[in-house]
């Protein structure tokens, strides 16, 4: 005899909330996962943009950046060595737009009524599209490494200290993550989610993805200084090349874990405002 159906948002089950809720995430992380491999297009666009950004910067603009900011400060007299850390904290804000837009489509195409009709998690929704995505977006990071070390990359990082650059990558994508869930949310259109997480794919070039803060213009100096990405990429580069991280560290993972609870907050208020209609 099959259990009767529980609606979203419903009394909690006998046999515990959290079990059902990890249970209904992992179901709904699968469903994104599969969705992804079947139509890879969002997914290939994920992990092109930041490997096309690196051949550019690297191989159009590399020398007369490089020779621009005096051999870069990395001490290794490579461009690549200085560019790369900023780029592939750039690929860890590629899958914002995926996330943006599934949430969206979601949204928009019906599918989420269906689900408020059944036993499941609300919070599965959210937190298997921001999971899938973070698992997206550390597939395109990895990808991003392997061609910078192909094209001379040559950080100089302990096991330690690239794991915890992993964890700083994995704790931004999942920050970021949920920010474009709260757009997807909030977007009317798939066309207007794929917009509103631009910004954050663009920011790190007004920090210190590309060039040092200290050749740009006084006022774009002190906006690349004290925007979120600019600690993240110099905690980023210095763990990988031995950099001075100074108080960078503490501020990234500041910025991490703020930007993450404003994100999940908004997203979860959206959500839950959007179930009451």
């Amino acid at each position: 005899m099959s259990t009767p159906a529980h609606p979203v948002g419903a009394p909690a089950h006998p046999m515990g909330t959290q079990a059902y809720a990890l249970r209904d995430s992992l179901t709904m992380l699968r469903r994104n996962l599969k969705h992804a491999q079947r139509y890879p297009a969002m997914t290939i666009s994920v992990v092109a943009m930041p490997v096309l950004i690196l051949l550019l910067f690297n191989n159009v603009f590399g020398n007369a950046l490089g020779s621009g900011i005096g051999g870069t400060p990395t001490g290794g007299g490579h461009y690549i060595d200085y560019i790369a850390p900023g780029i592939i904290l750039m690929a860890a804000t590629s899958g914002a737009v995926a996330t943006a837009v599934s949430v969206c489509v979601d949204m928009t195409e019906g599918i989420v009524n269906r689900f408020r009709t059944m036993a499941i998690s609300r919070a599965s929704f959210l937190s298997g599209h921001v999971i899938g995505t973070t698992i997206q977006t550390l597939v395109s990071v990895a990808f991003v490494i392997g061609v910078a070390l192909a094209i001379g990359f040559r950080p100089d990082a302990t096991p330690v200290e690239w794991l915890a650059a992993a964890g700083l990558l994995a704790l931004l994508a999942l920050a970021l993550s949920w920010l474009s869930a709260g757009m997807g949310l909030t977007a009317k259109a798939p066309e207007t989610a794929s917009n509103l997480p631009m910004p954050l794919q663009f920011l790190p070039f007004l920090g210190s993805a590309i060039v040092p803060p200290e050749s740009m213009p006084t006022g774009l100096r002190w906006f690349a200084e004290y925007q979120p990405f600019t600690p993240i990429i110099e905690t980023l580069r210095g763990l990988l090349l031995g950099t001075e991280i100074g108080t960078s560290g503490y501020a990234a993972l500041a910025w991490c874990v703020g930007l993450a609870l404003v994100g999940y907050l908004w997203a979860r208020t959206v959500f839950i405002r959007a179930a009451a209609r």
